[in-house]
């Protein structure tokens, strides 16, 4: 395979999960396809990660998450900004992992490999050659 395959893939990959957590939150996935299934389950999973968020900030931490992830994977899946989108992603997962570790165990970011996803993350932005991104576009003008 050729980097450019490879980083298209990563792209695609990485925004596909971003947007089927956010649609899990909307109750999109059946309910025995789903983690969540509802906006208030979210909620309740978001405290149990965020035990030191006062009551009254978690639903802006949700809402601030979804928000990421939704313009996360918009912007990686145009190839808009790609190199520093991923980085930005790779973070978001590396703060979901350490906070799932640290609040409910390590076994649970393993079986759902945020720590992949986020390493996955790192290596898109190292990936500097452009194929099929906005980015190619918006350099020419």
């Amino acid at each position: 395979m050729n980097s450019k395959l490879i980083k298209l893939l990563l792209r695609l990959a990485i925004s596909a999960g971003f947007l089927s957590a956010v649609a899990d939150r909307f109750g999109f996935w059946s309910k025995e396809n789903s983690a969540w299934g509802n906006w208030e389950n979210f909620l309740s999973y978001t405290k149990v990660l965020n035990p030191l968020v006062p009551e009254s900030l978690l639903s802006p931490v949700a809402i601030i998450a979804t928000a990421l992830e939704i313009i996360f994977a918009v912007f990686l899946l145009a190839g808009f900004k790609t190199e520093l989108f991923a980085k930005l992603s790779g973070y978001l997962l590396l703060l979901f992992g350490l906070s799932m570790t640290f609040t409910i165990g390590i076994k649970a970011p393993l079986d759902y490999s945020v720590f992949t996803g986020a390493a996955a993350c790192f290596a898109l932005s190292l990936l500097k050659e452009k194929y099929l991104e906005i980015d190619t576009v918006v350099a020419k003008n």
